[in-house]
């Protein structure tokens, strides 16, 4: 597994999870230098825009995370996190973790689950 995405689980409403996603070293040697974000995918819905640091750390977000998800990284760590606030049902989804290296190549991670009951 290339991007090992991790920290999924089960939540009720209002409360908070922490996602991490960890690049193989030995294929993301220049993790620093690569966008990378976090995108999710509910059933019976396409994929969408969760939040993204770029390698110089700005950061962008969806409309209906702003102001509850913070998405960081460890450059040493070679991980990006989401830390997710005030979780809603409609943030139950499969959630991804994408990697953009600097020639444009994508990689994804395999995915996790956060289902938030209400």
């Amino acid at each position: 597994v290339q991007l090992q995405a991790s920290g999924g689980g089960l939540v009720q409403a209002g409360g908070s999870l922490r996602l991490s996603c960890t690049a193989a070293r030995k294929i993301f040697s220049v993790f620093s230098a690569y966008d990378m974000g976090w995108y999710r995918q509910a059933p019976g819905k396409e994929r969408e825009l969760v939040a993204t640091i770029t390698s110089r750390g700005n950061t962008d977000y969806g409309d209906p995370v702003k102001g509850r998800f913070t998405i960081s990284r460890d450059n040493s760590k070679k991980s990006v996190y989401l830390q997710m606030n005030s979780l809603k049902a409609e943030d139950t989804a499969v959630y991804y973790c994408k990697a953009t290296t600097s020639n444009r190549s994508i990689f994804w991670g395999q995915g996790t689950q956060v289902t938030v009951s209400s």
